[in-house]
């Protein structure tokens, strides 16, 4: 892992899941992490020092307030993580519009108004990931969410291109099915599912989806800007072709 020691980051969704694992892997590389949540005082205690502060993502004001306590201390900021996010489940039939406004605000429009209000304080060579899904990158039952990641690939790539000529990279991680506290809600033929579309044949971990994110913000990605990373064991790579691939035995289901 690349040493992030005398680097400073913001971590959002950081309370838990792959936020929690990010802002721990940044900590145990040297860095100074700002672990921003909503539920501040919901995270577990932990080992890693870490500077909590509550933040929501929708709120632009919020941002705001964050972005002054940086300035106000004189810090530069070295990178943001975009790891908070919520699920909604509604299928095309039954979505209302809160539904969609809900996963939007914080999935899309979070991001969006983090990269506005703290890429200001960036230098060059500063980086910002953000977690996007694999329900943005194919047909996914739950429209509001899946439409709110999907969104969220035009923002990143859009940052990307803007931020250029700064030198702040902007890239996409896009998780399969990870063990968190959001998946963990999920309906057991939902988790079935995705076990068997998925190549590897497992669910991941917070922690590898936290290592591409931790690599992106290194200066061993430094000229990697605008790109998505699938971190989900193959799930979006075989576009379908698994089950053919199995049903002529060229593959073998896990065990």
């Amino acid at each position: 892992m690349a040493s992030h020691e005398g680097r400073t980051y913001v971590v959002t969704g950081a309370a838990s899941g792959i936020g929690a694992a990010t802002a721990a892997a940044l900590a145990e590389a040297g860095a100074r992490v700002i672990a921003a949540d909503l539920a501040r005082d919901a995270a577990p205690p932990d080992a890693h020092d870490l500077e909590r502060v509550s933040l929501d993502v929708s709120d632009a004001a919020s941002w705001t307030s964050v972005a002054e306590r940086l300035t106000g201390a004189g810090t530069a900021l070295d990178g943001l993580v975009n790891a908070a996010g919520i699920t909604r489940r509604a299928r095309l039939g039954d979505a209302t519009a809160d539904d969609f406004a809900a996963a939007f605000a914080v999935n899309a429009t979070g991001p969006a108004l983090g990269i506005q209000a703290l890429a200001p304080l960036m230098p060059t060579g500063s980086s910002i990931v953000n977690v996007g899904s694999a329900a943005g990158a194919m047909a996914h039952y739950g429209v509001a969410y899946g439409a709110s990641k999907w969104a969220l690939r035009g923002i990143t790539k859009t940052a990307a291109m803007e931020l250029a000529p700064r030198g702040i990279r902007v890239n996409l991680v896009s998780p399969g099915f990870i063990e968190t506290p959001m998946t963990a809600s999920a309906p057991d033929a939902f988790r079935a599912v995705n076990l068997a579309s998925t190549p590897l044949g497992r669910t991941g971990t917070p922690e590898e989806v936290a290592a591409v994110i931790v690599h992106l913000l290194s200066t061993d990605a430094a000229y990697v800007t605008g790109t998505e990373i699938a971190v989900d064991g193959g799930l979006t790579g075989h576009g379908g072709g698994l089950p053919i691939a199995r049903a002529m035995g060229s593959a073998h289901p896990p065990e």
